[in-house]
């Protein structure tokens, strides 16, 4: 390069020779970097197509979670069932209690009742002379006794010619030959089921000849 520029300066070569040479040296250069350049770039390598799928469970495993999912799938419907059965003896139950509390409360009012119906009997029973007055007592005595009949009143049959001590409370007992052991004399005041239950037992006179 040096001998070429001594030449341009010695008049031996023309200086337009020596820049037609400098560009041509310029764009050679810069065509081989250019072909380094690109040589240097990483070369995309194509996976082959096992290895792209290789994240593909196999048929076992499919069938492993397959039976994974069912088993839970049982699980949570059987869960599921005995959840609501207990939902649902849940409400039977508070259903029952709350059935028995509303009975219960008008058991005890009708047991409340019981000595005003006694007073109306008792009345009933005495002789007077007012004939008017005795039946509007018979008219209010049957008007409340079928009052707490309707609610679930039931008295106890006179016609059980035995004590039963389940229904019956002995007050008196009675030594006599007349009668067998253990039969009925006298009722002293009556007894009442309440639907179906014993509400008070009937207080009755017993014989006893044993």
């Amino acid at each position: 390069m040096s001998d070429r520029l001594g030449a341009v300066r010695d008049g031996m070569l023309p200086a337009s020779l020596l820049v037609h040479q400098m560009e041509s040296m310029n764009n050679n250069g810069l065509a081989t970097e250019d072909v380094q350049s690109q040589a240097e770039l990483p070369v995309e390598v194509r996976e082959p197509e096992a290895a792209v799928r290789s994240d593909i469970a196999s048929p076992v495993d499919l069938a492993a979670e397959r039976d994974r999912l069912a088993k839970e799938k049982a699980e949570l419907q059987d869960l599921l069932q005995r959840r609501q059965a207990e939902f649902e003896n849940y409400r039977r139950r508070a259903e029952r209690e709350r059935s028995e509390l509303f009975e219960y409360a008008a058991m005890d009012t009708v047991k409340a009742l019981l000595p005003i119906l006694d007073d109306f009997e008792r009345a009933l029973k005495t002789e007077t002379s007012d004939k008017e007055y005795a039946r509007g007592m018979e008219l209010i005595y049957k008007r409340l006794y079928e009052s707490l009949r309707k609610l679930g009143l039931e008295p106890i049959s006179e016609e059980v010619p035995l004590f039963n001590p389940h229904i019956h409370n002995a007050v008196e007992v009675v030594d006599t030959k007349d009668h067998p052991d253990q039969t009925v004399l006298e009722e002293f005041q009556k007894g009442y089921y309440f639907k179906g239950r014993l509400l008070r037992p009937a207080m009755v006179k017993v014989a006893n000849n044993s």
